[in-house]
C-alpha cells in the first residue's frame, strides 16, 4: 500500500514565511520584539491571515526568527574559517557577517514570551556557541587576540552594536554598524592597549544575566 505523504508547501507560500520571518528579523531589532504583528505583516508585504497561517502567534514567529538567525549566524562561522588563513580576519570576517544578520534580533528575545529550551533552539544555540567559541580560541592561541576577553564579550558586543538606540527609529543604523564594529576589532588585537575592568565574559555568565 502507497504510503501517504504530506503535501510539499507550494513555492509562493515558502515564500511568504521567508518574507514574514525576514521582516520580524528587521522589526524585532528596531523596535524590540513586542512589535505589533500587523506592523510585520505589513513590512513582509503579506495579509494578516497569511501571517497567522504561518505562525499562529507572538510566540511561534518569535522560535522561527531565533531559530533562523542562530542557524545562519552559525553559518557565517563556518564560512568566515574556511574563507581566511589568518585566524583573525575569519573573527573579523565573522564579527560583520553576524551583523549582516541581524543578529541583534537575539537579544530582546531572552525575556520573550516563548519556550527557550526548545530542543531545536538548544541545539542551535550549541552550534553557534562552539563555532564562536572556536574563532576566538584559534585567534588567541595564534597571538592574534588579546587573551582577556572570551565569548561572551564577543557576542554581547555583537548584540549591542547592531541595534538601534532606543526609544527611535534609527532606520539608516546599517551605515553605522560596521564602522563601530571595527572600532571594536581593533580594540581586540593583541598587544593590548588597555586592561580591561571586571572579568571575561563567558557563556555561563550570559545564561545567568
Amino acid at each position: 500500500m502507497a504510503s501517504c505523504r504530506a503535501p510539499r508547501p507550494r513555492a509562493d507560500a515558502l515564500r511568504n514565511r521567508e518574507r514574514i520571518v525576514s521582516a520580524a528579523r528587521e522589526l524585532f531589532v528596531e523596535f524590540g520584539p513586542d512589535v505589533a504583528l500587523d506592523d510585520v505583516a505589513r513590512r513582509a508585504g503579506v495579509g494578516n491571515a497569511t501571517l497567522y497561517r504561518n505562525f499562529p502567534d507572538r510566540a511561534a514567529l518569535t522560535h522561527e526568527v531565533v531559530l533562523a538567525v542562530t542557524s545562519r549566524t552559525t553559518l557565517r562561522a563556518e564560512e568566515a574559517v574556511a574563507a581566511e588563513s589568518d585566524p583573525f580576519a575569519a573573527l573579523s570576517r565573522f564579527v560583520h557577517a553576524a551583523a549582516d544578520e541581524r543578529i541583534g534580533a537575539l537579544c530582546p528575545m531572552i525575556s520573550g514570551v516563548f519556550d527557550k529550551d526548545h530542543p531545536d533552539l538548544l541545539a542551535e544555540r550549541d552550534r553557534l556557541e562552539e563555532a564562536v567559541a572556536g574563532l576566538v580560541t584559534r585567534a588567541q592561541s595564534a597571538g592574534r587576540l588579546r587573551t582577556d576577553i572570551a565569548v561572551g564579550d564577543v557576542l554581547v558586543a555583537l548584540s549591542q552594536l547592531t541595534r538601534p538606540l532606543p526609544g527611535i527609529a534609527c532606520q539608516g543604523i546599517d551605515r553605522f554598524t560596521h564602522r563601530h564594529l571595527q572600532l571594536f576589532l581593533d580594540g581586540l588585537e593583541t598587544p593590548a592597549r588597555s586592561e580591561l575592568p571586571g572579568s571575561a565574559a563567558t557563556l555561563e555568565d550570559l545564561r545567568r544575566s
